[in-house]
């Protein structure tokens, strides 16, 4: 397990890769990176490890500096609609790789948690 510290040098690369890659690629790429991968795994092992509890505002208020309110309130559609579209071409090629419906239903609702972390008027830290 990573202690608290290194965990939070980690999120802090992790942002500050996603500026780089804004900058260089777009806000689809960074927001994808940043939100779509490195903040869902980190709310994944917030629900397990305590130490990853403790940091995930100070992550996603991070997250939030990064991206404006508009970008934050667009990103999240665009995330939740490309996996149905995915769906509904896997369902045609039945993947046996496919995402299974279970893990399907978590994953919705980690980003669901997200959402509201990243639209929240304020973030506490009880």
């Amino acid at each position: 397990m990573v202690g608290p510290r290194k965990l939070h040098e980690i999120w802090i690369e992790q942002c500050e890769a996603a500026r780089t890659i804004k900058d260089r690629y777009g806000l689809k790429a960074a927001f994808d990176y940043l939100v779509g991968e490195k903040l869902l795994n980190f709310t994944g092992a917030a629900s397990e490890y305590r130490a990853f509890a403790q940091e995930l505002p100070r992550f996603v208020s991070a997250v939030r500096r990064i991206f404006t309110a508009e970008e934050i309130a667009a990103q999240p559609a665009r995330i939740e609609r490309e996996p149905s579209e995915k769906d509904a071409a896997q369902e045609e090629d039945d993947d046996p790789l496919a995402e299974s419906p279970i893990r399907k239903a978590a994953r919705a609702r980690q980003f669901a948690m997200i959402k509201e972390l990243l639209t929240a008027p304020v973030l506490g830290t009880s």
